[in-house]
């Protein structure tokens, strides 16, 4: 279950180091890049980026042969069923006193460091998920992507590294995957190569596996960090200011129907907790996701999840009917993590129907595309309704867009906040309020840019904001984010 034993026990027998320094040609492309002189670039050509960074050590051949002598005698020895009684401490202690007993038996030489580390590795193969294990310890990571056995990516910063981890082989990967989906009742095989599943803490995580995946299987972890982020964090990371951010707040609370766009990566999902933390803790919300991801902090929330066909094809229950059944369950807000089909229909109508302040997400390059997407996907969906009546749907159901984006340096930006007006003919007419300016870029190749608000006094959304009294509050953050006259 575990992974495959090795054969090799006599080559390991002999006394000799378990570790050994990794040959030339395996290391790290930018260490041989880093001896050669630098070529001077030619003029006014665009600088080439320099190969990404990789991180960790890559371990020799050796020691995975080594360790997977140990794992295999490990499993023989270990029951599986009294190890699966005991707490996560006290089964890791368990595990180490075996394998050290092993090591011992073995004769294999090794440093106490070198001990320790093959140790670790083993504990998180047997309890955890193997050598993700230091990755999703880590709180800066935010995307972890796995190209099978041999490559790993991840994301730190906006930018995308390579690491010197690697799984023993693609058995092993696959075993973690299904490790990882089985615990919220998915399963990944043959007969059903791809899944979304979540991690324990909310990380979204998507697996496709052999025949669809060629090189192995592949893994995608989006992670979250520890502490939720809020609009106060964003303001600090320079992803809005803080007269934007008091737009938003605003937003939030005077149940504005908001859709959040963005492309993939661009902190959509991040921008919706930070919007629900101003939903009123006396309302009752209910979430519709495909992995729930997700933490409202309210406390009148109800989570629901897709669930995917069974062995027999049968069982599914799709997005849209969950977003269908949330109209009989008397909720005030719906929050849909992700709207990507039919199920746009159905959430304009609840917006349109008494559910103020509901909320979504979509996949969209500016707001303009955000409607547009919106239209297709109603379309898609097998309505035959004339293209009029479903803008005109759109117009009367979402107030608000608010665009997120990465931008080339990898940092994120909130670019735009757009309120939808109303129809002119056959077009839907959108006016922005609040917008994001790139000015250039620093020698460190960061973006610069400003946050500024278009001039519009009162918003179509003023009427609402007066209704909760937060027309002054408004008003103050609109007229102090306005660009300066030009002189």
């Amino acid at each position: 279950m575990f992974g495959k034993r090795s054969g090799n026990d006599a080559d390991v027998r002999a006394p000799k180091p378990a570790f050994q320094a990794p040959e030339p040609a395996g290391q790290p492309a930018m260490s041989r890049e880093s001896a050669a002189p630098a070529m001077p670039s030619p003029p006014l050509a665009p600088a080439k980026p320099p190969p990404a960074p990789v991180i960790e050590t890559r371990r020799s051949d050796n020691y995975y042969q080594v360790k997977a002598t140990i794992f295999g005698a490990l499993i023989e020895a270990i029951d599986l069923a009294q190890l699966a009684k005991l707490d996560s401490e006290s089964a890791r202690e368990e595990i180490r006193d075996i394998v050290n007993e092993i090591i011992a038996i073995k004769n294999i030489v090794m440093s106490i460091a070198e001990q320790e580390e093959l140790l670790d590795d083993i504990c998180n193969d047997v309890l955890g998920y193997g050598p993700l294990e230091p990755l999703l310890s880590r709180d800066d990571i935010a995307d972890i992507m796995v190209n099978g056995a041999g490559t790993v990516f991840i994301e730190v910063g906006g930018k995308i590294q390579r690491t010197g981890i690697r799984f023993r082989d693609n058995q092993q990967l696959l075993n973690i995957c299904q490790r990882i989906v089985s615990q919220v009742g998915r399963r990944v095989d043959e007969s059903s190569p791809i899944c979304d599943a979540r991690l324990a803490d909310g990380s979204r995580v998507n697996a496709i596996v052999p025949p669809l995946a060629i090189d192995g299987p592949a893994l995608t972890i989006r992670k979250f960090k520890k502490d939720k982020l809020t609009l106060e964090q964003l303001v600090k990371f320079g992803a809005i200011t803080p007269d934007g951010a008091t737009i938003l707040q605003i937003i939030g609370r005077v149940r504005c129907n908001v859709l959040i766009s963005g492309g993939t990566g661009s902190g959509k999902t991040t921008l919706l907790n930070c919007l629900t933390n101003y939903i009123e803790h006396d309302e009752r919300v209910i979430t519709c996701e495909d992995a729930a991801e997700l933490q409202l902090q309210q406390p009148h929330v109800v989570r629901l999840e897709t669930r995917p066909p069974n062995i027999e094809g049968e069982g599914q229950v799709t997005m849209r009917e969950l977003v269908r059944n949330c109209l009989r369950m008397r909720p005030e807000r719906i929050i849909v993590g992700e709207v990507r089909g039919p199920e746009a229909f159905d959430l304009l109508q609840a917006m349109n129907t008494g559910h103020d302040g509901s909320m979504g997400t979509l996949h969209a390059n500016n707001p303009r595309e955000a409607l547009s997407r919106c239209e297709s996907m109603i379309t898609m969906g097998g309505f035959s309704l004339p293209s009029r009546t479903i803008r005109e749907m759109i117009c009367a159901s979402i107030d608000v867009i608010i665009q997120a984006a990465r931008l080339r340096d990898g940092s994120r930006r909130i670019t735009h906040i757009t309120e939808v007006m109303g129809m002119e003919g056959d077009t839907i007419i959108t006016q922005d309020i609040f917008l994001y300016d790139m000015v250039g870029e620093d020698a460190n190749g960061k973006i610069i840019g400003r946050h500024r608000s278009t001039g519009i006094g009162r918003p179509k959304f003023w009427d609402r904001a007066r209704y909760y009294n937060e027309e002054k509050r408004l008003a103050a953050a609109l007229d102090a984010s306005e660009a300066p006259a030009p002189t």
